[in-house]
């Protein structure tokens, strides 16, 4: 007979898994991270790591995945809020705090290492769409209000808004004193300001 699969168990267990392995490429990044190392760090062995993932990128593309479940599940987490502006500015605060995870910068840096592949560009281009689809029903609804500037289309302000974070990303990855948490409130703070209505 079958062995009967816990889910809960199975879930978790992929979690922590896709856990070590963030933790592993941003300590050694992509080519340098073992799945050996990863299966040290989880706590398991490599028939378990196999069972879960066939290779090393498809974990990395676990991660990334991952995220982009998050990012949607954190914009569907505010339906019903009346203060839309507030979400915006929420949705920046809460991407510092994501940012300020110490091994976010290494794992930037080894996703850069293979981003040319397919895959990782395919994942890539579904987590900035999730951002991107989270957006803007909420600048609409803050331009409507008047409470964000209405001079440029909502979609082209979400898209500034990614540009003013992904360079904040980008700069906590190559520089080692730019620290996340520390530049938080610049960060919102020019958000803010790339959002503010016209005079």
């Amino acid at each position: 007979m079958a062995r009967t699969i816990d889910p809960v168990r199975h879930e978790a267990r992929r979690t922590a898994i896709i856990d070590a392995a963030l933790t592993c490429f941003a300590a050694d990044g992509f080519d340098r991270a073992t799945t050996a190392a990863i299966c040290r760090t989880a706590g398991i062995g490599s028939g378990t790591f196999f069972h879960y993932f066939p290779t090393k990128l498809d974990v990395l593309l676990a991660v990334l995945e991952l995220g982009t479940a998050e990012t949607v599940a954190w914009f569907a987490a505010q339906q019903g809020r009346t203060d839309v502006g507030g979400v915006l500015v929420d949705h920046v605060v809460h991407s510092a705090a994501e940012f300020a995870d110490p091994r976010v910068a290494g794992f930037v840096r080894a996703v850069g290492a293979v981003m040319n592949d397919e895959r990782v560009a395919a994942a890539l281009a579904r987590d900035e769409a999730a951002v991107l689809d989270g957006l803007l029903p909420w600048v609409e609804a803050a331009q409507a209000a008047g409470e964000v500037r209405d001079d440029v289309p909502a979609a082209r302000l979400c898209a500034w808004v990614l540009v003013v974070l992904d360079g904040f990303l980008g700069r906590l990855a190559g520089e080692s004193g730019f620290a996340a948490a520390a530049e938080r409130d610049m960060l919102v703070d020019t958000v803010r300001r790339l959002l503010a209505p016209a005079g």
